[in-house]
């Protein structure tokens, strides 16, 4: 599934892999969601409920323009550096452009939703 992220006013395009996870992230949309920066790696927000992590590896190594869930707190991590292993995140999309990965870093809010 492709998807279309508003940020500052910028259209980013990112594609779901195929998992639980991500198709009930998709169920989700659209959403609109306040981003907070942490450890300078990436935006988070709360979901209004935590998703499907059935199949999900135990832990995942992220990479800059990766989307993924972070089970143990149930929020959506936007990465725009790569990232450490961390155990409970499942990442469930990437972003299409990697030149679209440095608006990720100051964004305070984001509309998510299926790319038409």
């Amino acid at each position: 599934m492709h998807l279309r992220l508003t940020i500052g006013g910028h259209t980013v395009d990112a594609t779901l892999n195929d998992s639980a996870t991500a198709r009930d992230f998709a169920a989700l949309l659209p959403l609109t969601l306040d981003l907070d920066d942490f450890q300078g790696t990436e935006r988070v927000a709360d979901l209004p409920r935590k998703l499907s992590t059935d199949g999900a590896p135990e832990s995942s190594v992220p990479k800059a323009g990766d989307l993924a869930f972070y089970a143990p707190w149930g929020n959506l991590a936007l990465f725009y550096r790569d990232g450490h292993p961390s155990p409970g995140l499942v990442i469930f999309g990437h972003l299409t452009d990697q030149d679209d990965i440095a608006r990720l870093a100051n964004a305070d809010r984001v509309r998510i939703q299926p790319a038409t």
